[in-house]
């Protein structure tokens, strides 16, 4: 392990890495952050698919390497394994003797199918824990249909919610249903590692994102078994909440949420509107009957004046507002360069670019330090020598066959 990562919460846990695209290198990307000792196992050649994503585009890419991977793959290290090759197999089965977790999202079947499923692994070592991220999960009716973010956000409800009106769906415009399941790996990973410190053993950690989607409905799916009602998009307002939207002020959209009662008399005097001091707008329920009304008064007011002058009014009057901001004005905001959110990653050729940090704050062993995304097989032998006992002659033996690979350092 780096010395970089000494100071991490989950030092000593040693991860493999099979994952490519999104939902598996992001979950495989926060347990590198917080310190697992994590090996990206990849195809000798071409190496995993996003690092040929963006490779020639000169504003996405460094080095032929693009944002995809650059982004993700920090903190790991990269194993050339032909997998599909017997001999191959063999190379990966000696690690995972040394290794305390295995994470891919491959299709479902795809693990059986190589021989590198959780039953087979645990043969090699009962105390592995493997988790496979899928669309649907690995067993019912539809679960082996090829799934992509917007496929799940889809069947999951969530994006027959989100847009201007009835009939305007719109999917989330971060890829929700990848990421959702890339977070929910790690608790996942996390709690099987929790449960072996007690029975000693390793298990599966079956991660459908499709699930995921669903328990993401929270709240929204228990209305709608209460009621039987089928919500559609309501654009940026509120069903329960007024004024509770984004608003057009002289040069830019700023957001006011008026939650519960406390907020409204405060509004009232700032906007200085003589209409809405209509006692009956005083209590919630009433001013949602009157929505349309009451927030297109407060948007004609907004614009009258810039969003800087509106926002400084707001939180001085200690009303919940913020402004809509694009990436240069969210990735450059006081409090996000505060926490650490934006940190500065090398490439292993030279160059840098700043990417999005560890949301995970600890008080204690949380230090943050980010090595470089690795090239293709660059640690081949250097990991098998310091986690295995497979000797020089026989690593020389499968670099020669291809069943393993040493790509450049």
């Amino acid at each position: 392990m780096t010395e970089s990562l000494q100071t991490k919460p989950l030092q000593g846990i040693r991860l493999i890495d099979l994952t490519h695209m999104l939902s598996g290198p992001y979950a495989a990307m926060i347990l590198a952050d917080l310190g697992c000792d994590t090996v990206k196992v990849e195809p000798p050649g071409s190496g995993e698919g996003t690092r040929r994503l963006l490779e020639n585009d000169p504003k996405f890419s460094i080095h032929g390497m693009g944002a995809y991977f650059f982004t993700l793959n920090r903190n790991k290290r990269s194993v050339a394994i032909d997998l599909k090759s017997e001999a191959g197999r063999e190379f990966f089965y000696e690690l995972v003797k040394a290794a305390d977790v295995v994470l891919d999202n491959f299709s479902a079947g795809v693990t059986a199918r190589l021989g590198i499923d959780h039953d087979t692994l645990a043969a090699v070592n009962p105390r592995i824990v493997t988790c496979s991220v899928t669309g649907f999960g690995e067993a019912g009716p539809r679960f082996q249909r090829p799934a992509f973010d917007q496929i799940v956000q889809g069947l999951g409800g969530g994006m027959s919610i989100t847009g201007k009106g009835p009939g305007d769906a719109v999917r989330a415009g971060i890829p929700i249903g990848d990421l959702g399941g890339g977070m929910f790996a790690v608790m996942g990973v996390q709690a099987a590692l929790l449960a072996r410190e007690r029975t000693g053993r390793g298990q599966h950690v079956d991660i459908s994102m499709l699930d995921v989607q669903i328990s993401l409905l929270n709240y929204m799916a228990t209305m709608y078994s209460m009621s039987g009602e089928i919500p559609e998009p309501i654009g940026n307002s509120h069903f329960v909440h007024t004024p509770y939207n984004t608003f057009e002020t002289a040069d830019d959209t700023i957001i006011i949420a008026v939650i519960g009662d406390r907020f409204w008399p405060p509004l009232v005097e700032l906007v200085d509107i003589d209409a809405l001091r209509d006692p009956r707008f005083a209590t919630a329920d009433v001013r949602l009957e009157h929505k349309t009304f009451i927030e297109g008064l407060i948007e004609d007011k907004l614009k009258t004046n810039t969003a800087e002058h509106w926002l400084a009014a707001l939180e001085a009057a200690r009303i919940p507002c913020a402004r809509v901001n694009n990436l240069e004005q969210a990735l450059n905001d006081p409090q996000v360069r505060f926490r650490e959110m934006v940190v500065d990653l090398e490439h292993p050729r030279g160059g840098h670019a700043e990417v999005p940090g560890n949301p995970i704050k600890l008080s204690v062993d949380s230090a943050n330090a980010y090595t470089a995304p690795p090239l293709l097989g660059a640690h081949t032998v250097d990991v098998f020598r310091e986690w295995t006992d497979v000797d020089d002659a026989r690593l020389e033996q499968g670099l020669s066959t291809g069943a393993i690979a040493q790509g450049d350092t």
